[in-house]
């Protein structure tokens, strides 16, 4: 769909590593997996949690330019949908082909029913 997915956490590149040699449903995994150990992009993104040094689970879509499109963040135990993550990336491209128009939460695929912006 031409976005680009890159996944990352406070642990160190060497856990990424075991992760995929450990764990089947990441053995074929053709995504980038960043490490930020010091916490600076989870700062950034606003999950870092002061008090425990951990951060939070979360999801952004951002655009080419730059722009924060969409974020979601759980807490550490909560895993995220992607199947939900594709729905918002495509209602995301959609709308920005047809700028007058929302994508309600059962929006799926180009041809469902949108809103009209008001």
């Amino acid at each position: 769909m031409g976005g680009e997915i890159v996944t990352v956490s406070t642990d160190a590149k060497s856990v990424h590593q075991n992760w995929k040699r450990e764990q089947d449903e990441l053995v074929d995994v053709k995504y980038k997996m960043g490490s930020d150990p010091t916490g600076a992009l989870s700062r950034v993104f606003g999950v870092c949690d002061a008090a425990s040094g951990r951060a939070l689970r979360g999801s952004f879509i951002v655009n080419p330019s730059g722009v924060l499109l969409n974020s979601e963040v759980n807490f550490y135990n909560l895993g995220r949908s992607i199947d939900e993550l594709l729905r918002k990336f495509k209602a995301n491209l959609y709308m920005a082909r047809k700028p007058t128009e929302s994508c309600p939460s059962k929006w799926k695929d180009e041809g469902d029913e949108t809103v009209a912006n008001t």
